[in-house]
């Protein structure tokens, strides 16, 4: 189906584009979400009529966008989540959970404006891109901890599950060596000859 673009589309062209797209894109998206306008004669002239409005209208709604852009880019946003000993998640961290979090701190996103391929399904900060207008996008900084004091602990770049394993491995290897010290293990008579 042949669309006219009423806005950018990532990997589709620009305002004012004709592009040929399968028929269930354009049902299902495009044309729903006011993106695009079916190719026919009548709105190829309805659009260049409209163009100024359009181009106007979708500059305000980039530079609304660029605001909350420079208010959220490079900001970190804590979540306190279960997990366990090895650093996995007891659930995971959507893009709903991301826009809340974000809303909860004063920012304007919505869920759909989270690009998140993946759920977060681990301790530590990820960065996520929050993409607010086809041509704005920002990345937010999400510290998963368990508790504030890992939390702050994973903002001073420290790994939380390598730390706990380390220090595991320390108060054994010191149990260990108390152990031998006090003569655990040891028989009497073993090594000498009668």
């Amino acid at each position: 189906m042949k669309v006219v673009l009423l806005e950018r589309v990532e990997n589709l062209g620009a305002i004012g584009d004709v592009v040929t797209v399968k028929d269930g894109f354009a049902r299902n998206y495009l044309l729903p979400r006011t993106k695009a306008l079916r190719a026919t004669s009548a709105n190829l002239k309805k659009f260049e009529l409209d163009r100024a409005a359009i181009e106007a209208r979708n500059e305000k709604n980039k530079a609304d966008a660029q605001k909350v852009a420079d208010k959220i880019d490079g900001q970190t946003y804590i979540m306190i989540r279960q997990a366990g000993e090895t650093g996995q998640l007891y659930g995971s961290v959507a893009g709903r959970d991301v826009a809340e979090a974000v809303q909860a701190e004063g920012g304007k996103v919505e869920r759909s404006q989270v690009v998140l391929h993946t759920p977060i399904k681990t301790l530590g900060v990820h960065e996520v891109l929050v993409r607010l207008h086809p041509e704005v996008s920002a990345t937010v900084k999400m510290n998963v901890a368990r508790s504030a004091d890992e939390a702050e602990r994973q903002a001073r770049g420290e790994n939380v599950i390598t730390s706990q394993f380390e220090a595991d491995r320390q108060v054994a290897h010191e149990a260990a060596q108390d152990m031998v010290e006090g003569g655990a293990g040891q028989q009497e008579g073993l090594g000498q000859e009668a």
